[in-house]
């Protein structure tokens, strides 16, 4: 029965795990570039309330790369977490210099 418990409480949390490794955020410099529809960047679906934006999906790939890609096409970022890695300031400057 102990094993049971265990493992339903496993399978309840799996979901919280997988989400926060597969997690895409960014958070915009300035929220008036924000789309107010739903973009597709490389087969993520960026969707944005105010400055901060959320993607599910998209091509594997490193996480700078996404950032370059996603400040192409909706402005600079403050904040960007690729897949559970998160860019340094350093990543950040690179990603918007372009």
């Amino acid at each position: 029965m102990r094993a049971f418990l265990i493992a339903a409480a496993l399978f309840a949390a799996a979901p919280a795990f997988a989400q926060s490794s597969t997690t895409t955020t960014l958070s915009l410099a300035d929220a008036a570039t924000a789309p107010s529809r739903t973009t597709v960047i490389d087969g993520a679906a960026w969707r944005c309330e105010g400055a901060t934006c959320t993607a599910t999906g998209g091509a594997s790939q490193p996480a700078t790369r996404a950032c370059r890609r996603a400040v192409a096409r909706l402005g600079a970022v403050s904040a960007f977490t690729y897949k559970g890695v998160t860019l340094s300031d350093a990543d950040l400057a690179t990603c918007n210099a372009g």
